[in-house]
């Protein structure tokens, strides 16, 4: 097999060639523990703090508002745990459109603490209705927070962060969002959109596994999750992965460097997916927004093919191409994704076959075209398999 087509970019991304480089370079040079007070510990503790600020100035937040993690799954447990651990938190507003970590998260405090869990229910295209959740903000006044994630990771719906932040503060709500598939892809900025907490993973955008961060306002008044040093402003102790983050900051400052060349590229191999998959794939049909390029993530395009076969995943990567059927948090599972089952019927579950194509700015025209023909000639043999079942029936 000599072709070979990476379309799971939403599960991860390669690591590019500079913050490999950035990070061997680290490994070489400052391997002090960052906590040690001399020369060696201290230049080790310069570069974790250099990509502090970095990260801050891009995002307009203040630099002792980032706290490094391994990912986001960290991230967003940390910041629920703390938030009903130490904030007093007694009621969370959420939807079941949640990344697995968060919806898990949020269903331990409800066991373990006995927290509200109130759910924002989506329409048939997965978008949550603001309205509803101000009616939620305004029936009880009981400690709440909002957890809801800026962009969905299998459809890709964008949520309107400016206007739950709002709310928020309207309400005396904490907000946090799941940043995870948008940091790195989109423009963000804490001082105009005021929420409260967010998460990120370096190798969403081409940085290394193993390394993220929490933005954590200062006002929040979050205490220690991890005990043990003084660590990350003392809220994560332990001793800092300091490769890692420095390719985290590399990793960033290449994204958002390049954004706009980036988003631009991504932009036009999304429609350029869409389009060849109308052309090629009669009845394909594409799930939420992830269709409609002004209302989903570019990088994310959720595809229902009018066919059942679910052994596609399989078949595909025979063919040298990797995609997903769903979240890869999901992976091996035998029924559809949460999020599938909310926004499909019963007709178009037993029916029709889910994939999750998604880009990077490394995706190509010809990678699509193959792509297409390989689901094309699926498609051609899944039909006369039907149709021979149907017959001896």
């Amino acid at each position: 097999m000599t072709t070979r087509v990476y379309l799971d970019n939403a599960a991860t991304t390669p690591v590019d060639k500079q913050v490999l480089a950035c990070m061997m370079d680290t490994m070489e040079k400052n391997y002090g523990n960052p906590s040690s007070t001399h020369s060696a510990g201290q230049e080790a503790k310069t570069v974790i703090e250099n990509v502090r600020r970095q990260i801050a100035k891009v995002l307009n937040a203040q630099p002792s508002e980032i706290i490094f993690t391994s990912c986001g799954t960290e991230s967003n447990n940390m910041i629920i745990h703390s938030c009903v651990d130490h904030l007093e938190v007694k009621r969370i507003i959420t939807s079941p459109l949640e990344h697995k970590c968060v919806a898990e998260a949020i269903r331990d405090t409800k066991m373990r603490k006995g927290v509200e869990v109130v759910y924002l229910r989506p329409d048939k295209m997965g978008v949550l209705s603001l309205t509803d959740l101000e009616d939620l903000l305004k029936s009880s006044d009981k400690k709440t927070l909002i957890s809801l994630m800026h962009a969905n990771n299998e459809v890709g719906n964008l949520l309107d962060l400016k206007k739950v932040s709002q709310l928020a503060q309207q309400y005396n709500a904490l907000f946090h969002s799941d940043t995870v598939q948008t940091i790195g892809h989109l423009p963000l900025d804490l001082t105009d959109i005021p929420l409260d907490f967010a998460s990120c993973s370096a190798h969403k955008f081409h940085g290394p596994k193993g390394s993220g961060f929490a933005f954590i306002r200062k006002t929040s008044r979050l205490k220690p999750y991890i005990l043990g040093g003084p660590q990350e402003r003392e809220l994560r102790a332990g001793t800092e992965n300091v490769a890692g983050i420095a390719g985290l900051g590399k990793a960033f400052e290449l994204a958002y460097d390049n954004l706009e060349t980036y988003s631009k590229h991504i932009s036009e191999i999304k429609n350029y997916a869409i389009q060849q998959l109308k052309d090629s794939i009669p009845g394909v049909t594409f799930n939420g927004l992830s269709g409609d390029l002004n209302s989903s993530l570019y990088t994310v395009l959720s595809v229902l093919l009018p066919f059942k076969n679910p052994l596609i995943g399989l078949q595909l990567d025979m063919k040298g191409i990797a995609i997903s059927q769903g979240s890869a948090c999901s992976a091996g599972a035998s029924k559809p994704s949460i999020v599938l089952m909310m926004l499909l019927d019963d007709h178009e579950l037993e029916n029709s076959t889910p994939l999750r194509v998604s880009f990077s700015h490394l995706t190509t025209k010809e990678e699509i075209d193959y792509f297409v023909q390989a689901v094309k000639e699926i498609s051609s043999s899944s039909s006369l398999i039907e149709n021979a079942d149907a017959i001896h029936r």
